[in-house]
């Protein structure tokens, strides 16, 4: 059976992507295509603030691409140098708050140490904040997507624990996105399932696989990584036949076998 995967490899060149091995183990044939392309913005704005950790009471990041904007920054010999003599130890001394295993990781590849990577969602994370962070304190530096949803700063705000949000990258559909749909269909068919993973990919994406699936998408099984975008699927007409219990490769492939072979379970 096949699954298809509405997003980018991983970022590390080592191994197969996770989501791809994690499949393979219930005979799933997955195929990844990439649906978003990023644009970094406010670089210079944003090592200005990691430079000065005595301003903050600590890190929130909520995406890889977060991540990802730090690390451009870093690229630059003085700014590594910078980051490696005392800023990385400074910001240790506070918390950095993340969702999901993949931008832990990330965090941990930059020398911090993640809290709250158990979450999985904005609404969980800003819990878990909440119940460490104390009202009227220094404010949390929170580089984000221009697409960022309002529920984390939301949450924060009624508990009067100041966050300051920094844009630091803005989505856009990738520009091979229809083309690699087209060639998708054309030459392995329909699959069994498709998997959603941010309600940016059902908004790309959505129209092309109901044309491309005509009739015979009522066979598909939709499965999200989470709530966020089942919720955006389900906004879209969609019915939902899976998501995953928390956003990592084992629970997704778990809760796709689940959802295309019920009988068993």
């Amino acid at each position: 059976m096949k699954v298809l995967l509405l997003k980018d490899p991983k970022e590390k060149e080592s191994g197969p992507d996770p989501y791809i091995k994690e499949l393979g183990l219930y005979s799933l044939e997955a195929t990844l295509i990439p649906v978003l392309s990023f644009e970094f913005i406010s670089l210079e704005s944003l090592f200005e603030k990691l430079s000065h950790p005595e301003c903050y009471g600590g890190l929130v990041l909520t995406s890889p691409r977060a991540l990802e904007a730090i690390k451009i920054c870093l690229k630059e010999k003085s700014k590594k140098e910078a980051w490696s003599k005392s800023l990385k130890q400074m910001w240790n001394i506070k918390p950095t708050y993340v969702v999901g295993k993949a931008t832990a990781s990330l965090v941990e590849e930059i020398g911090l140490i993640p809290q709250g990577d158990k979450s999985g969602n904005a609404e969980k994370l800003a819990e878990y904040i909440c119940s460490r962070e104390k009202p009227n304190s220094s404010a949390l530096l929170f580089p984000c997507g221009a697409l960022k949803r309002e529920v984390l700063p939301t949450v924060l705000r009624e508990k009067g624990i100041p966050l300051e949000s920094l844009t630091v990258y803005q989505t856009a559909q990738h520009p091979d996105l229809q083309e690699s749909l087209s060639s998708y269909f054309s030459q392995q068919g329909i699959p069994a399932s498709v998997v959603f993973f941010s309600p940016s990919g059902v908004k790309f994406c959505l129209q092309h696989i109901q044309k491309l699936s005509g009739d015979l998408i009522n066979h598909v099984k939709f499965a999200a990584i989470g709530p966020t975008t089942a919720q955006a699927l389900e906004a879209a007409g969609i019915p939902v036949s899976c998501t995953a219990g928390t956003p990592t490769a084992q629970d997704l492939a778990a809760a796709i076998h689940r959802a295309l072979h019920p009988q068993n379970c």
